[in-house]
């Protein structure tokens, strides 16, 4: 039985390193590059106005800090009108919830939903450890991802690995996320309750380029301001443009 422990945290072990050897080196330049394997992409549509949110909200925010998961809160504003309007809610969130119907496997728009690599996932407070990452440690990714701050710009450079086929178009974004944000709310069916959120989505920049087996470079200048107690980092995700899948995902956490 020691060996057989001894065997099984050595495999966990090696599992994460191949995700974080490279994904969270970011060095003085403010630049960090994705892994040979692609971390799982956790998406959570949520709104502080929906009482069956906050476990999935909490649920999310125990997925920080892992190097094979990269979690992230999309809020939506359809719940505004329903007697709290939730500060972080976006349409275009609302609107990418029920776009993303078209591959996810979702029949209609709800919260809280949980998309893992595109896929619709209601079974989702069930997931924890390798059942985030089975799918991701796979195999290596098709792509790598370069994520670069260079003063209030950003700069993403998206790398095919030699020999991985890709598909027709590639699709992706980077998300300008928030940790440690804190809401006393004060009315709808949360009134009360101070909701603590991570990984929240303040700002989305979407892209699209072809599959072409080229090195291709984009640059973003986000205009979210950070709120005085958040902590904030960015976020690229590379994704076959016509199933949805992620391909490749890197986190870049920065000095201020």
């Amino acid at each position: 039985m020691p060996f057989l422990r001894s065997l099984l945290l050595f495999f966990a072990v090696a599992v994460v390193a191949s995700f974080a050897a490279e994904t969270f080196a970011a060095d003085a330049g403010c630049r960090a590059a994705s892994g040979p394997r692609a971390p799982t992409v956790v998406e959570l549509y949520t709104s502080e106005g929906c009482s069956s949110c906050p476990p999935a909200d909490r649920w999310l925010s125990a997925l920080e800090g892992r190097a094979d998961v990269v979690p992230l809160a999309f809020h939506v504003d359809y719940w505004d009108s329903l007697g709290w309007k939730d500060r972080f809610a976006q349409a275009q969130f609302s609107q990418r919830q029920a776009a993303s119907q078209r591959t996810s496997g979702a029949k209609f728009a709800y919260t809280p939903q949980v998309v893992v690599d595109g896929r619709d996932t209601p079974h989702w407070s069930a997931l924890n450890g390798a059942a985030l990452t089975g799918a991701a440690a796979a195999a290596n990714a098709p792509l790598a991802l370069v994520l670069e701050r260079q003063g209030d710009a950003l700069q993403l450079t998206v790398a095919p690995r030699a020999g991985a086929t890709l598909p027709a178009h590639l699709a992706g974004y980077v998300a300008v996320v928030d940790d440690g944000l804190q809401t006393r709310v004060g009315a709808g069916e949360n009134r009360g309750a101070t909701l603590k959120q991570d990984a929240v989505v303040r700002e989305l920049l979407p892209w699209r380029a072809p599959g072409a087996a080229t090195t291709q470079t984009l640059r973003f200048t986000p205009k979210a301001a950070p709120e005085p107690e958040a902590k904030r980092h960015w976020v690229a995700v590379a994704t076959d443009a016509e199933t949805g899948r992620a391909l490749q995902a890197v986190t870049l956490a920065c000095p201020r």
